[in-house]
């Protein structure tokens, strides 16, 4: 962002420490000269303007780029308008992909937050990917777009007092939610991407929380600023102005114009374009997380995203099975798999799962953390395991692992997640046994399943009726 130029230079024209005059707005009188019009409790908001924080005066006049204001603000709000909504449907989609039919979504207990639900499809096979690819990489990208934003309004964050209506202390308490929200989802988000828990709280259930927070400040500030954004976009576009031709915008009742305005060290354009530049630079060191071939080696902020090796199990692996704390004695010859639905329960050795029907897929599989894959899978299919059992078609199924602790030791699996031809139990990858790592002796891949619930490991899958909701 640009540089505030220092307070002692100030540029010919502007004001040498006289009252500006200001427009109608909040808290202003029409034409009045810098006199504060207090609303009810009028004898509150003067005590708090006559008692001013020592150096509260200078803060404000050290703002002094002369860029800022309505029309670059409304600018970056209306690329936030156009996109963020994008972030927040994906992130309710991704909690619904979780099954909260089954109790698994979480949290689980959202009380009157839990919106309408359904059965997460399994066609198209690439719908989690798509979903949850374009939350975290939307996310990340947005991010240069919420910094230019906050610069855009900062001097407003320093206004004494705060407010002098309680109009003005709903639209600030309302600012307070929505910059805090955003910064408190991008912060957790970005550190759950690296695995790096600092905080000392759940992340699924804070994230979600924050976002309905974030959400409700968002759709209120609109509500607010709508017609002052639309207005501010219809006056003069500013973008085809040089540097030397920035000149700050006419005072506006917001306070958004600095005071006293320096130099200008950046255009607005420049401004547009140091922020675009800074999107288009994450995009494309985050895109390829979620794409195959020579582009995933692009991924450089997203280790997990990033190709390990080139051989048939050289793809993203989450949580290896010595993090599992799966031993090698667990999966070798002694290993077998339990299948139970209803009073039959079934016990099958590798051997005999591989002389089973085999089948065969290109599917994706897809994680939390943005990055997905597709690969080529080869196993028994879920409903050839229900057969097997005498599982009724309407069965869900309930995979358990060898993975003692953990949320996603276990997952609950759909009807129509059972049912799909290409939901199977695999055994190899791309023409070679599992890895460990991969889940070896045998994995769930279920097509648009979050990866978490593709378990790994598996020991035991039993097939019974679903819950009622």
């Amino acid at each position: 962002m640009p540089a505030d130029p220092p307070s002692d230079d100030p540029p010919a024209g502007a004001d040498h420490g006289e009252p500006r005059r200001t427009p109608d707005g909040p808290g202003r009188s029409a034409g009045a000269v810098g006199t504060p019009v207090h609303a009810y409790p009028a004898r509150l908001w003067r005590a708090l303007d006559r008692h001013r924080p020592p150096g509260a005066d200078a803060v404000t006049n050290a703002w002094r780029s002369p860029v800022r204001g309505p029309w670059l603000t409304s600018v970056l709000g209306v690329v936030l308008l156009a996109t963020l909504p994008l972030v927040i449907i994906t992130g309710l989609l991704d909690w619904i992909a979780y099954g909260p039919r089954l109790g698994q979504a979480f949290p689980s207990d959202v009380g009157w937050l839990r919106p309408l639900v359904f059965d997460w499809p399994t066609r198209p096979a690439w719908l989690f990917r798509l979903t949850q690819g374009l939350h975290v990489t939307l996310g990340i990208v947005l991010v240069p777009v919420v910094v230019a934003k906050l610069w855009s309004v900062v001097p407003k964050l320093f206004d004494w007092p705060p407010a002098r209506s309680p109009a003005q202390v709903l639209e600030r308490l309302s600012l307070l939610l929505l910059v805090g929200g955003i910064l408190f989802e991008m912060a957790t988000g970005l550190l759950n991407i690296q695995y790096a828990y600092l905080f000392g709280f759940d992340f699924y259930t804070a994230h979600w929380y924050g976002a309905w927070i974030f959400t409700a400040a968002l759709v209120t500030h609109v509500l607010i600023k709508l017609p002052r954004t639309i207005s501010a976009l219809r006056g003069p576009r500013l973008t085809r102005t040089t540097v030397e031709e920035s000149v700050p915008e006419p005072a506006d009742p917001d306070g958004l114009v600095a005071r006293r305005p320096g130099p200008a060290t950046m255009s607005r354009r420049g401004v547009l374009a140091l922020t675009g530049g800074g999107a288009l630079l994450l995009a494309a060191l985050t895109v390829g997380q979620s794409l195959d071939g020579v582009l995933r080696r692009t991924a450089l902020l997203l280790p997990r995203g990033r190709q390990p090796d080139d051989g048939p199990n050289g793809f993203p692996v989450n949580r290896t099975a010595a993090a599992a704390g799966v031993r090698t004695a667990d999966t070798g010859a002694r290993w077998r798999l339990t299948v139970r639905g209803g009073s039959r329960t079934v016990e099958v050795d590798r051997d005999g799962l591989l002389a089973m029907t085999q089948h065969t897929a290109d599917l994706p599989i897809a994680c939390v953390e943005g990055w997905s894959t597709t690969q080529t899978w080869t196993g028994v299919r879920l409903r050839d395991l229900a057969a097997l059992v005498g599982a009724p078609d309407s069965a869900v199924a309930r995979v358990e692992s060898l993975e003692q602790a953990g949320l996603f030791r276990q997952a609950r699996l759909q009807v129509n997640q059972v049912r799909h031809p290409d939901s199977m139990l695999a055994l190899r990858v791309n023409g070679v046994d599992l890895s460990a790592d991969h889940g070896y002796p045998a994995r769930i891949i279920v097509p648009a399943l979050p990866g978490v619930h593709c378990t790994k490991w598996v020991r035991r899958i039993t097939f019974e009726e679903p819950p009622g909701d």
